[in-house]
C-alpha cells in the first residue's frame, strides 16, 4: 500500500494554533465505520453515542516539560535539548540543536548552572546522551526550567502549560500530549459514568517518533517508533468485564488504541496487566483483537496516526471524512476538534 495514499491538501489556516477557552467547546464528527456515514455534532454530543456497559479508554500520560534552553560551559553557545526517553541514574536520551556543537565530554548548564547535563554518548539523527547533575529534585528543577515540547506545527505560544495536559494526567513521561483526551473535563466525565459507561486509564508515553514523516514510499517498508506503556489490575479486569458482557470498548487517542491491541493481539483478545514497549503499526487490513470504536482528533497527511484511524473503517471513509472537515473548517491536529469512529450496533443473537 502507497504512504501517498494517505495524501490530503490541508489549508494553513485549519491547523489550530491555540486550545479553545473550553476544553469541551470543540467540534466532533461522528463517522458510521461501516457506511462512511458522517454527522456533524458538538463535544459534549458524545455522551449521546455512548451506550450503558460500554467502556472509555484514556490515557493518564502526563507530559514532561522537557524542552530546555541552555548554553554549552565551553564556548557560552546556546543549546537546546529535547528529553525523549529516561536510562536510569539521572541518564536521559535527548534531542539536541544544534547536535554538532555536543560531543561526549561537552557539558551543558541550564538555569545558572541550576541544572547541568555531561554528554555521555552520540546517538543518530542529534540524538544525545546525558547525565543530569542537579540538587533537590529533578522534576521539580524540570517542572521550574522546562517548556512544554509543543509539536512542531504549532508556532504560538502557549500561555498557560497545563492546556497542552488533560485534566487527568497522572504519569510523568510523555513528549506529546494524548490529544484526543483534551477535549474532557471532570464534568464531562461524570456525566459519562453517570450514564452507566465505564471509564478507565491506562498509560503510554508518548515519544516524538508520533509526529515524524513517514520516509519510505510504501507503508509496509515503514518501522515504527517504540513507546513505553503500562496497564494495571484493575484496568485489565475492567476491560475484559466489559468485552464478556457484550459492551463496547473505545478507545480515547490512538495511543490507547495501540496499548489495548498491542496487549490483546499478544493475548488471545484478552487484556492482561503488563508494562512494556510497543511499536505495533495499525493500518487498513489490520484485524482488531478489543478496540470497537475511536474517539481521536485530526491528523497530518501520510502520517500513522491517519492510517490506524482508517483501519477502523475504511481508507476512501476517512479521506472522505476529512474532506468533509475541510470544508466545513474543522481545527486539524493537536488542539483541533474531534472524530468519534462510531461502532457498529450490536446485533441481537
Amino acid at each position: 500500500m502507497n504512504v501517498n495514499d494517505f495524501d490530503f491538501d490541508l489549508p494553513e489556516a485549519l491547523i489550530a494554533q491555540t486550545p479553545l477557552q473550553d476544553r469541551t467547546a470543540s467540534r466532533l464528527m461522528v463517522m458510521n465505520g461501516d457506511t462512511g456515514k458522517i454527522e456533524h455534532r458538538q463535544f459534549p454530543d458524545l455522551i449521546d453515542e455512548l451506550t450503558k456497559g460500554d467502556l472509555l479508554v484514556l490515557n493518564d500520560t502526563r507530559v514532561l516539560p522537557a524542552r530546555l534552553m541552555g548554553v554549552k560551559e565551553e564556548t557560552g553557545a546556546a543549546i537546546e535539548v529535547l528529553l525523549l526517553k529516561e536510562h536510569g541514574n539521572d541518564e536521559w536520551e535527548t534531542l539536541v540543536k544544534p547536535a554538532k556543537r555536543i560531543k561526549p565530554g561537552n557539558i551543558v548548564s541550564f538555569g545558572d548552572g541550576q541544572l547541568k547535563a555531561e554528554c555521555t554518548g552520540v546517538l543518530e539523527q542529534g540524538g544525545r546522551i546525558f547525565k543530569f547533575i542537579y540538587e533537590g529534585i529533578f522534576y521539580e528543577v524540570l517542572d521550574e526550567l522546562g517548556n512544554m515540547p509543543l509539536p512542531p506545527y504549532i508556532t504560538e505560544t502557549l500561555d498557560d502549560q497545563e492546556r497542552y495536559q488533560t485534566v487527568f494526567a497522572k504519569e510523568r513521561g510523555s513528549a506529546a500530549a494524548p490529544t484526543a483526551g483534551l477535549h474532557f473535563t471532570d464534568d464531562i466525565l461524570h456525566r459519562i459514568r453517570e450514564k452507566g459507561v465505564g471509564v478507565e486509564f491506562i498509560t503510554l508515553h508518548v515519544g516524538l517518533g508520533t509526529f515524524r514523516p513517514v520516509s519510505v514510499d510504501t507503508i509496509e517498508g515503514h518501522t515504527m517508533h517504540s513507546e513505553y506503556y503500562s496497564v494495571s489490575e484493575s484496568a485489565a479486569n475492567a476491560i475484559n468485564e466489559v468485552k464478556e458482557s457484550g459492551g463496547r470498548v473505545i478507545a480515547v487517542g490512538t495511543t490507547s488504541a495501540r496499548t489495548l491491541e498491542t496487549i490483546a493481539s499478544a493475548n488471545d483478545g484478552r487484556i492482561v496487566p503488563s508494562s512494556g514497549w510497543t511499536s505495533i503499526f495499525i493500518y487498513p487490513g489490520y484485524v482488531f483483537s478489543i478496540l470497537d470504536g475511536l474517539l481521536t482528533n485530526f491528523h497530518l497527511p501520510k502520517s500513522t496516526l491517519i492510517m490506524l484511524v482508517s483501519a477502523l473503517s475504511t481508507r476512501e471513509h476517512v479521506l472522505e471524512a476529512y474532506h468533509q472537515a475541510i470544508n466545513e473548517h474543522y481545527r486539524f491536529f493537536s488542539f483541533g476538534d474531534a472524530m468519534f469512529i462510531k461502532p457498529p450496533e450490536r446485533k441481537e443473537s
